[in-house]
């Protein structure tokens, strides 16, 4: 099954929301455009599969389920 690549832009997410959406631990990939994208920080150790949609957007190898946060829904 293909890992899932979720956005969000109207608010930003509690932590406990994105651990949820990433199964864990969360890392912040900052994208060229200024848009974060949030993956599990330990998804490669967990052997998570790659979600080749998350990788386009990131330009880099991206596992497991990912999200991207635009707008109003970016971290502070």
């Amino acid at each position: 099954m293909e890992p899932t690549l979720e956005t969000i832009a109207d608010k930003e997410p509690t932590l406990e929301d994105l651990q949820e959406k990433v199964g864990g631990l969360i890392e912040v990939v900052r994208l060229m455009d200024g848009s974060q994208l949030i993956v599990n920080e330990e998804g490669t150790i967990h052997d998570l599969p790659h979600n080749s949609k998350a990788s386009a957007v990131a330009q880099q190898p991206i596992v497991g389920n990912a999200v991207v946060l635009r707008g109003d829904a970016r971290l502070t």
